[in-house]
């Protein structure tokens, strides 16, 4: 084993100093994020705001990274046999296992999905940065900004800068942070709890100068408002609740007092599960979505091929084209399935989101991703969806979840059955106390299935431990040496040598 953590370090160094990390936290490109000339007009704002949100998405396009990180980690997920490139598909099982340095290594079958990327954290930080210059601009004064429309890119710079470590902080753990503009001092790694306390303070006074909703309906869910802000500090909290034991009732009831402020104020609904009303919520911009990063075949979005979630999950009629589409690459195991929807409780979700769900092979399809079909039958594409980062429903369930934590249980049954009664499914109707939490942990994993939750979920609720939930638990020692995490590039070290790698991908055994 030691000759392998060597192996992927020598790999990692070799990989990643030759490109764009040569220098830490260095920011491209230099005319868009740097220099007075460009910070001279509402059009250079936005022009600063769209690459933040481009850069992002570049960097979770590099590959398959929703399942990677969300959805695979606990063992749920196999290879179908007989689906195209068998071998490489096999990389879930490895996550699933957990054996991050065998999934990240070089001269294997999927070295095409370029999970040595995810190690690497350059590019987050890059948003980072843009969004302290752009911030540092603002408040400077831009011309032809009025005070309004300065507070609102404050805003949404500051959610974009709260996010990106939010983000971090679950793959990482602990991470640098700083939001000076044109930080260049080599920080050390902050506790992940402290991070995300100040993004909490950082981004509190800013909920209210973002609309709950824009002019433009092009920009729903795709630029951040204050529903989006409102998921963050929720999530941001629960995270917090989960590792900062001391403090967990102040965590849950600012989670408590947010989602009930989004419920009662917000504009947001949950569409009906109809063919229409879900094809709607998956393709985005729609009022379900909290915020997302959109994208559109008629925009010709440049989508990483296997980058979508359902890409794994998706078969011919769903699936194009039908000669290499006959089966599902992937499929769930029926054990987990049947957790899921348990037989003789009524709930839609299970007919409506899922053909052959207990099938065990690449029968099994998640038509929940493949509502959105426009390919003809030679185009080899995924379903024009949107990839939904915080949705509606999400934010009920973590109100309700709040709620149960504070032993408020008849109000956050009520948040609860919010979601059952939009699935056609039984109302909760058993006890508070451990019952309803662990009920709304499975509602979570029900109504988000795919949408890269589940793993955060078990890893702050600390359930990835527990076999009942997870089906490659982790034993306590691994959990406390954040074994949940991903490995951290060696190229982080390069120019900051008091970065400290995460020393249990270091010492792995």
């Amino acid at each position: 084993m030691m000759k392998k953590t060597a192996k992927w370090i020598t790999v990692l160094i070799v990989a990643l100093t030759t490109s764009s990390c040569k220098e830490f936290l260095t920011v491209q490109p230099v005319d868009r994020l740097t220099g007075n000339n460009f910070y001279l007009s509402k059009d250079d704002v936005e022009a600063n705001v769209a690459n933040m949100y481009s850069m992002f998405f570049e960097k979770i396009n590099e590959s398959w990274v929703i399942g990677a990180i969300g959805e695979t980690r606990s063992g749920e997920v196999f290879a179908s046999p007989g689906a195209n490139s068998y071998s490489s598909r096999r990389v879930v099982e490895f996550l699933g296992t957990n054996d991050m340095l065998t999934v990240i290594s070089a001269g294997t079958a999927w070295d095409w999905y370029n999970y040595v990327r995810v190690t690497d954290w350059t590019r987050y930080y890059q948003v980072i940065q843009t969004a302290n210059i752009l911030i540092s601009k603002l408040e400077e004064g831009i011309p032809g900004l009025s005070d309004t429309d300065k507070a609102r890119y404050i805003a949404e710079a500051t959610f974009m800068r709260c996010f990106t470590y939010f983000w971090m902080v679950r793959l990482y753990g602990d991470v640098v942070y700083y939001t000076e503009p044109y930080h260049a001092d080599g920080l050390a790694r902050e506790a992940m709890v402290s991070v995300l306390n100040k993004c909490l303070e950082d981004l509190r006074p800013h909920k209210n100068n973002l609309p709950w909703q824009f002019p433009d309906p092009a920009l729903k869910g795709a630029r951040a408002s204050r529903g989006s802000i409102i998921a963050l500090l929720m999530h941001m909290n629960m995270w917090n609740a989960g590792f900062d034991r001391n403090r967990r009732e102040q965590y849950y009831a600012e989670t408590a007092a947010l989602g009930t402020e989004l419920i009662q104020q917000g504009p947001y609904r949950l569409y009906p599960l109809t063919e229409d009303g879900w094809a709607t919520v998956m393709k985005g911009r729609s009022d379900e979505s909290l915020f997302e990063f959109y994208r559109s075949i008629n925009y010709q979005d440049a989508n990483a091929a296997l980058s979508p979630f359902g890409d794994h999950f998706l078969r011919w009629p769903y699936k194009f084209p039908r000669f290499n589409n006959q089966i599902s690459h992937c499929y769930f195991i029926d054990t987990y399935m049947a957790k899921l929807y348990p037989a003789g409780l009524a709930d839609k979700r299970a007919d409506f989101w899922f053909d052959d769900m207990l099938s065990n092979s690449g029968q099994f399809t998640a038509v929940k991703f493949g509502f959105n079909v426009y390919a003809s039958g030679n185009e080899d594409r995924n379903p024009d969806n949107t990839f939904m980062i915080f949705r509606y429903a999400d934010a009920i369930l973590l109100h309700a979840e709040a709620l149960a934590e504070l032993s408020r249980d008849t109000e956050a049954i009520a948040s609860l059955n919010l979601i059952r009664n939009r699935a056609e499914a039984t109302p909760y109707s058993g006890t508070g106390g451990q019952e309803l939490k662990d009920f709304i942990f499975w509602e979570r994993c029900r109504e988000l299935f795919g949408e890269g939750h589940r793993y955060f979920d078990l890893v702050r609720t600390q359930r990835i431990m527990n076999p009942t939930f997870a089906r490659n638990p982790m034993n306590s020692d691994q959990y406390n040496r954040r074994a949940w995490t991903w490995p951290l590039s060696p190229a982080a070290r390069v120019n900051n040598p008091n970065i400290v790698l995460n020393e249990y991908w270091l010492n792995f055994r």
